[in-house]
Order: C-alpha cells, then structure tokens, then sequence
C-alpha cells in the first residue's frame, strides 16, 4: 500500500493559494483516475483506491498546514504503513514556480507543514515532492506570499508542475523505484 499525502489548508479561502499545491496536484491525480478523495477520518479527507493492482491512499489533512503532521501519522498508525510507502507534496519556495524536485528525504526548509510532519514521524527520512512556487520580489511577507493565488501569467507553469507531480506518483505508484522516478523527473 502506497500513501501519497498533499499538503495545503482546507476551505475555499484557501483552496487556489500557492500554499495549497500539495492538494492540487492530489486533485490532479484524483482527477486523472477518476477517484473521489472525500472520505473523512485521520484529520484529513482521504481516497482509498486501486492503481495498477497496487492499493493507494491519497491524503489531504484537514488540520490546517502547521499540524499536517497530526493527520499523517494518524493515517500512518492505522495503515500500519512503513516511511518508503509514503510520499508528500508541498509547496517550495526555494524553487521557481512550474519547477519539481523530488527527493528521498531532508530537512524542512523552512516549511511549517514538513517541519510538523518530521516532528510526528520522528524523522526527516521520507519521500517527498517539492513543487516550486517562488519567492516574493516585492516587500511582501512570506506569510502573504504563500496564502495569495497565483498571478495569472505563471498558471501555465503552475498547471505543467501540478501534472509532472502527478506523473511521477503515478510512476511511483506502479512499482518504478522512487530513486529511479527522481532520476526521470528531477531534470
């Protein structure tokens, strides 16, 4: 059983904020198997689904960002399921808007939402999908940066990132190796 986990705040107010790409590529994948993530337990709403014989959890928390972690390892303890069987995806400053990066583990960056997740698995070790958003280039907090929507001349890039994320889960999710999906589509 494989659980891929979406970071983002719940609420329409939040719902198309550069913070909340976790959960809009867990829609694209959702979207794209006709899967419906409306189920509601571990603090989160979930799908429990099938992909290439391969059953798969897909999970946006619903504790808001800060407590991600909360409904991960709720969803972890009832599954029984071990670190390489999950995969997050969150949002990146450190990475300009339309651009992925995959890795096998690491720090929180920063990122309130990983730096709960890491404090409630007892680990940096799990696999995750950073999708850029970019940085502020006016006086703009971060905290306002992250809670806006997206200007419309990079949701091109944003909607291109959403799928390459979506693809790699997808390439995960059918038995490719994780180090060999970050080989594909960490270009």
């Amino acid at each position: 059983m494989k659980c891929i986990v979406g970071l983002g705040n719940p609420g329409k107010k939040y719902e198309n904020t550069r913070h909340n790409i976790g959960f809009m590529a867990i829609d694209e994948l959702a979207k794209r198997n006709n899967w419906s993530v409306t189920k509601s337990k571990f603090k989160g709403l979930y799908a429990l689904e099938h992909y290439q014989g391969e059953k798969v959890i897909l999970l946006k928390p619903q504790t808001y960002m800060n407590l991600s972690g909360e409904s991960i390892k709720a969803i972890k303890e009832f599954y029984q399921l071990e670190l390489e069987d999950f995969l997050v995806i969150y949002d990146d400053m450190d990475l300009p808007t339309g651009k992925i990066r995959l890795r096998q583990k690491g720090g929180h960056g920063g990122h309130n939402g990983v730096r709960n997740t890491i404090d409630h698995l007892g680990t940096k070790e799990f696999q995750r999908i950073r999708i850029g958003i970019g940085r502020p280039i006016t006086n703009m907090t971060v905290i306002d940066y992250v809670l806006g929507d997206f200007p419309k001349e990079v949701h091109k890039d944003v909607k291109l990132s959403i799928e390459k994320a979506a693809d790699a889960c997808e390439a995960w999710i059918s038995g490719q190796p994780f180090v060999e999906v970050m080989n594909e589509f960490n270009q």
